[in-house]
């Protein structure tokens, strides 16, 4: 809608007045080169939330930092700037990338949109993150230690009766730690600990593995926040969809690689196999640094459901 609007404001400007003539395309003539609208309007289509009274201001923006571009582009030329290896290798890697993610989201397009029975089966489904939503209060104490202390470690954890208890067993064994505290609600957790997590009183913890040792994650006040079906649904289903297109193409590059000649050489040989196999299964979400780990819109798991419930209070 942006683009649309954008578009016509341009048009408009860029079009004689008084005249039947059709509206110019051309934004800015640069020397020989030329600034088009949808130059302008491929950058703000990039630009998400941009509201209709902001239009004009943010095309004539973009406009001049098209024309800044545009003079660079035009030194570098002069400069045959264009025929470095360097630039020619950024560009063939851009070339590649570009295609490749216009192929998958070719290949996401044909995922079907949720049904309501089925919006509604996964709002019933997940009561930790709708119905019985909480909001914690978490102290989160990141453990530096071998494996072979977390059996010891994690039987302590249990047994504590406070926080303050367990991290005084850590000075004591001369474990390295660091506390922070954080306010997460349910949809900002790994949904694959959520269940653990809604399991949890007040005053209780649990332990998940980290590449330096482990995790307790203390649960020091929670109180429930409960979202009805109506506020989730939206965000339920762009989740969904999200996980159709994800496994549309899983399955496609799966089928790519089934049929495709791959030959691994030189050091690659040895862990060709291996490394085959596992680019083709689908990757598995970690509970690695559990607490930490809160859902953006670049992440696979739960990105839509954080977005789409981060306004409710």
């Amino acid at each position: 809608m942006a683009a649309a609007v954008i578009s016509a404001l341009l048009a408009a400007g860029c079009g004689e007045r008084g005249s039947d003539k059709p509206a110019s395309q051309v934004a800015a003539k640069v020397n020989k080169g030329e600034i088009s609208v949808h130059q302008i309007n491929f950058v703000l289509q990039r630009q998400h939330g941009l509201k209709q009274e902001q239009a004009e201001a943010a095309s004539k923006a973009v406009l001049e930092k098209l024309i800044d571009q545009e003079l660079a582009v035009q030194r570098a030329a002069e400069m045959k700037l264009d025929r470095d290896p360097r630039v020619v290798q950024a560009l063939e890697a851009a070339r590649r990338e570009i295609l490749a993610r216009f192929y998958l989201e070719k290949v996401a397009e044909a995922a079907a949109k949720p049904t309501p029975e089925e919006i509604k089966a996964y709002y019933d489904n997940k009561p930790a993150l709708f119905r019985e939503r909480r909001v914690y209060n978490l102290q989160e104490v990141a453990i530096k230690a071998e494996p072979d202390r977390l059996p010891e470690i994690e039987q302590r954890l249990k047994a504590a009766t406070s926080s303050a208890e367990f991290l005084e067993y850590l000075k004591a064994s001369g474990i390295d730690f660091a506390v922070n505290q954080a306010a997460r609600a349910a949809e900002q957790l790994p949904l694959g600990l959520l269940d653990a997590f809604h399991e949890l009183k007040d005053g209780q913890a649990l332990m998940v593995p980290s590449p330096s040792g482990a995790q307790a994650i203390f649960v020091l006040a929670s109180r429930e926040m409960p979202v009805d079906e109506v506020r989730a649904r939206p965000a339920i289903e762009q989740f969904i969809l999200n996980e159709r297109k994800r496994k549309l193409i899983e399955e496609d590059m799966k089928a790519l690689r089934a049929s495709a000649q791959i030959e691994y050489l030189g050091k690659f040989a040895d862990a060709g196999a291996a490394g085959g196999a596992a680019a083709a299964a689908p990757a598995a979400p970690t509970a690695t640094d559990a607490s930490r780990v809160t859902t953006t819109d670049a992440d696979d798991d739960a990105a839509a459901i954080n977005k789409g419930l981060s306004g409710i209070k």
